[in-house]
């Protein structure tokens, strides 16, 4: 059979056009993609609140209580209760911007660009947080006399979570970047 021939059975079978996109298909794949990012997105959230409100009152509750007080472990969990708080008020605003998205097709792809554009930011914001907890942290083992080697051990396990965490973000990148490519291709045929 020639390709005209194998193209109208095709047709007839099916009432589809050989060349259509199954729009339902495509949509369920949208939606596939909206719930995996904002399944991501939750639960990172979710864990970064907790453990930097939970280290940062845990740390300035010990430094509290200690003989002496560490002006660096105060640092520390300031900038940990603050990442906290900074996270929690982002992650309001998150949720009640999460209302405008309509439950079309296009809709949901744009919530999907949506939540995974916040999760790039919230990743980056957990990378570049690494460099202040690694410093403070650092600098009070330094002050409160410990061994050398603790604090070579310490920065290295900072330098190894530094590049694990950019090796996240890389793929929350790549993510967000296919739905972007997806919108750009439905844009162009549409």
């Amino acid at each position: 059979m020639e390709f005209d021939e194998l193209k109208q059975v095709w047709d007839s079978q099916n009432n589809e056009l050989l060349y259509a996109i199954n729009e339902q298909a495509l949509h369920n794949r949208i939606l596939s993609k909206k719930k995996q990012a904002y399944h991501i997105t939750n639960m990172s959230e979710l864990l970064m609140i907790i453990v930097n409100m939970g280290a940062g009152y845990f740390i300035f509750q010990m430094n509290l209580t200690g003989q002496k007080g560490n002006i660096f472990m105060f640092l520390l969990a300031a900038w940990m209760l603050g990442v906290s708080w900074y996270l929690l008020f982002s992650r309001i605003q998150r949720l009640k911007k999460d209302k405008q998205f309509d439950r079309s097709m296009h809709g949901d792809l744009n919530y999907a660009i949506s939540t995974a554009t916040y999760q790039v930011r919230l990743s980056l914001l957990g990378r570049w947080s690494i460099l202040p907890i690694g410093l403070f942290t650092l600098a009070g083992l330094w002050q409160s006399g410990k061994p050398v080697w603790i604090v070579l051990a310490l920065l290295t396990f900072f330098v190894l979570v530094n590049y694990g965490a950019r090796w996240e973000h890389g793929i929350y990148k790549t993510r967000k970047r296919e739905l972007e490519i997806l919108k750009e291709k439905l844009e162009s045929e549409g």
